[in-house]
């Protein structure tokens, strides 16, 4: 897998939990506790990318 092709893939899961986190966050029957770990699944997928990017 060529970076470009990985980066490309980064951003899907990323752009893929951004709605996740919206879905849940309107979602009354959604706990905090799982926001927090889409949250932080988000940042880690988004640091990856910016790793990545500096390369």
């Amino acid at each position: 897998m060529t970076v470009s092709s990985h980066l490309e893939e980064l951003r899907r899961k990323h752009q893929s939990l951004s709605a996740r986190v919206d879905d849940a966050q309107r979602s009354a029957a959604t706990d905090s506790l799982t926001i927090a770990s889409l949250k932080k699944q988000k940042l880690r997928l988004k640091e990856e990318i910016e790793r990545l990017q500096a390369n």
